[in-house]
């Protein structure tokens, strides 16, 4: 039996009662239960709002929507750049929880514990010698992630399956770079034994396109994708955005190990057909992504030690804080927002 994918087009009138659609297109109903709490687990890639860098407004709004009268508990992290509560500030997330009566949980704030996974793990034995904590919260609860579509100088692409690195592992998750692609396969594994069900909804209504997942450039797409196949989801959009699924390092990887269907010949489409869909984007390094993985993995990586696991490595994080916000938000970044503000998408965002 094939994977199964739901791709819809689109638009800023109808995107809430859309989601709805591609929702029961890929079979929510079958698979989130009404008898257990459901968490919706966020993407928050930066706590300014930058148009497809995270959740927006309208997913959780069709999101929640489709998902009333479930019990539901909205989710996020924050990492050593970015800061939750400006997050949901400045993604208007909040005006949506309120309006659907979903509470909020801030992870730093929630108790995690050590979690001993069931299953051999690739790559994080290497990053957590001393045992992986995961929020308490997590465990026997169904999970819905909400990413976007785009790049990342990491990983090639993110969606559904890295989401869940912003949720199972602390804020200083940047130490996982260094072996990237196992790490999220490993929590793709620490998923499936932890969640009795999962289910992934992806907006591509606005797609990031070059040095993800923040210093991107926002294009407009129109689509909606959703699976309760996490690597099946992600190869369908690495597919459109003009990648082969099979030659990404954890869809492979995630493929190879059975934790779900990477090869897009597997995987059956339903809704929008995207057999002529090539967005043809490209992967680009920033130069924070750039310098993290020189001195991880490059030549002078004799110097990780000291320089990202002392006090040191607050220059770093000062140093990245300052790029992104100080240097590329008001010069690069501000001409992409007025852009998009101008749009109907930028005038729905607005509205919330």
């Amino acid at each position: 039996m094939k994977a199964k994918v739901a791709v819809l087009k689109t638009s800023p009138g109808t995107v809430v009662d859309d989601y709805g659609r591609v929702m029961r297109l890929a079979g929510h109903k079958k698979v989130l239960s009404r008898k257990r709490k459901t968490l919706i687990k966020l993407n928050l890639s930066w706590s300014l709002f930058y148009p497809a860098c995270s959740t927006p407004p309208w997913q959780l709004d069709g999101v929640l929507k489709e998902l009333d009268g479930y019990d539901l508990l909205a989710v996020e992290n924050k990492t050593v750049v970015t800061d939750v509560m400006k997050g949901l500030k400045n993604n208007r997330w909040s005006p949506v929880l309120d309006r659907y009566k979903v509470p909020f949980a801030s992870l730093p704030q929630v108790e995690w514990s050590v979690y001993k996974p069931k299953h051999e793990m690739v790559a994080i034995p290497h990053i957590f010698p001393d045992g992986l904590k995961i929020p308490d919260i997590f465990r026997g609860r169904d999970i819905v992630h909400v990413p976007t579509m785009k790049t990342h100088g990491h990983t090639t692409i993110t969606g559904a399956i890295k989401n869940a690195f912003g949720g199972l592992i602390t804020e200083r998750r940047h130490h996982s770079h260094k072996l990237i692609h196992g790490v999220i396969v490993d929590l793709l594994q620490i998923q499936k034994e932890i969640h009795p069900n999962i289910f992934a909804v992806m907006d591509g209504t606005v797609c990031g396109n070059g040095a993800g997942p923040r210093t991107m450039v926002p294009v407009e797409k129109n689509y909606l994708l959703a699976s309760s196949d996490q690597v099946a989801l992600d190869a369908v959009a690495a597919k459109m955005m003009g990648f082969d699924p099979m030659k990404i390092p954890f869809i492979k990887l995630a493929h190879d190990r059975r934790l779900g269907v990477g090869n897009p010949d597997k995987i059956k489409v339903v809704g929008e057909g995207i057999g002529d869909v090539n967005f043809g984007f490209t992967t680009v390094k920033s130069p924070v992504i750039f310098w993290d993985q020189f001195l991880r993995k490059g030549p002078l990586r004799f110097v990780e030690p000291l320089l990202f696991h002392t006090g040191l490595f607050r220059l770093c994080v000062l140093a990245s804080g300052f790029y992104h916000d100080a240097i590329w938000y008001p010069t690069a970044g501000r001409k992409h927002v007025r852009k998009f503000m101008a749009s109907e998408w930028g005038k729905l965002f607005m509205s919330y």
